[in-house]
């Protein structure tokens, strides 16, 4: 009898309010689900998912365009600053020629300074009184004018000092506004490629029918857990990385059957070619320790039954080919389980790990654990914050002297939109675990 998957929350925000994703505003993180939402949360249909792949397809076409469009801004903006046409650099210029004037009028103040010392000591005795005091007239008038020159310099000095600064904050808020828009295709085209899969999937289960009817929905279960250790935030091509996923039920219930979820997919640095053909992901537990290959989306086999209270460790093993290209990977965990009974449910939560792709040659860094991220959880009507949904924070400042996009805060905020239906949307894709009656 095949069983059903139950969908999560999340999943069911995004079939029915496709539109928040596109609008894209503030009102978006405080959304929470209606009533008729909440019925809808077992059973989207595949019109439903249609529209939820559809909808994925728009924003990730404007995402992609809003960052073709901003590496041109950008490279502009750099160009400018650097050849000396951008408004703050021609500022720059302007400040620093004062600032040299100013040195030169200091510079010619003091000499003069000197040289009306110099006259004054070098009266003769002989000399009259209207003589002695027009030296120290002039001598005076001279130390006024250094005076006013030393102030001048300083002035100036500041205010190079300031124009110059600017114009660096300008650079990093060129590049701060391009990693944005980077990020945004990237969290949409992981989510276009998660609803077109979620999407065939449901297609192919609708075809297959029902065998022996539908039997029972499964159940979120929070207590099973899958906790991933050893997985670094830069992966080198041409390298294989070792790490794993611990299943634990920390439930009161005896699980029959215990699946382990893991999904990886990757982009070059443009976020517009995917690379996963170069990845290749093996695993291996205590009861089937030869290395086997995991396909994609799918279930990983050899957890097998968990006492309430038990875990079993998965070994995971990730290859890429010397070929891949460098860009931007992400990870998803997760666990089920289903019982002779026909009962079933899983962890509601996606656990998500992000990590970095270099190319081949280069030196893998810091070896420090990524840290996850999570869709939420059934019921959960809490808030996400503003920005990247991935933990990314979204760049700060104006941007205005830049000439970058104004839409940026929305390319931000559709980037954070787009991981939470596509971490949903991955969760829908989990294959069902099918069997035959005994």
């Amino acid at each position: 009898m095949k069983i059903r998957r139950v969908l999560a929350t999340a999943v069911a925000l995004a079939v029915t309010t496709p539109a928040a994703l596109l609008s894209v505003s503030p009102a978006y993180a405080d959304a929470k689900p209606t009533a008729q939402t909440q019925e809808k949360q077992s059973k989207p249909t595949i019109e439903e998912l249609e529209e939820a792949a559809a909808e994925a397809q728009k924003a990730y076409d404007k995402a992609a365009q809003a960052k073709a469009d901003g590496v041109i801004e950008t490279r502009k903006t750099l160009d400018e600053l650097s050849n000396g046409t951008h408004p703050l650099a021609v500022a720059l210029a302007a400040a620093k020629q004062t600032a040299k004037d100013a040195a030169a009028a200091k510079a010619t103040a003091d000499q003069a300074v000197t040289d009306a010392k110099d006259a004054l000591e070098a009266l003769p005795g002989t000399a009259t009184e209207e003589e002695k005091a027009a030296a120290k007239t002039a001598l005076a008038e001279a130390e006024a004018t250094a005076a006013t020159a030393a102030t001048a310099q300083t002035a100036a000095d500041t205010a190079a000092t300031e124009a110059s600064k600017k114009v660096q904050d300008a650079r990093v808020a060129a590049v701060n506004a391009q990693s944005v828009l980077d990020k945004a295709a990237e969290d949409a085209l992981a989510v276009k490629v998660a609803a077109d899969a979620a999407l065939a999937k449901a297609i192919k289960e609708a075809e297959e029918g029902e065998e022996g009817g539908e039997g029972e929905d499964c159940e979120p279960e929070l207590d099973l857990t899958s906790k991933v250790t050893g997985l670094p935030d830069k992966l080198v091509a041409g390298t294989s990385t070792d790490f794993s996923l611990r299943v634990t039920n920390g439930s009161d219930r005896h699980m029959d059957e215990v699946l382990a979820f893991v999904s990886v997919h990757a982009t070059d640095t443009s976020g517009l070619k995917d690379t996963e053909k170069f990845f290749r992901l093996q695993w291996s537990t205590k009861s089937a320790p030869k290395w086997q290959n995991a396909e994609a989306d799918d279930y990983i086999d050899g957890v097998g039954a968990l006492k309430p209270g038990a875990h079993a460790d998965v070994k995971l093993r990730l290859t890429l080919d010397k070929a891949t290209p460098a860009g931007n990977g992400v990870a998803f965990f997760a666990a089920d389980f289903f019982n002779e009974d026909g009962s079933c449910g899983g962890a509601p939560d996606l656990d998500m790990y992000e990590f970095d792709v270099k190319a081949a040659g280069s030196k893998p860094g810091k070896t420090e654990d990524v840290k996850p991220s999570t869709t939420p959880r059934p019921g959960n009507t809490g808030t996400t914050p503003q920005g990247s949904a991935s933990g990314t924070p979204a760049a700060t400042g104006s941007l205005a002297a830049t000439g970058s996009s104004s839409a940026t805060t929305s390319i931000a905020l559709a980037g954070g939109a787009a991981v939470l239906l596509g971490a949903a949307a991955v969760f829908v894709v989990r294959r069902r675990k099918t069997g035959a009656d005994a």
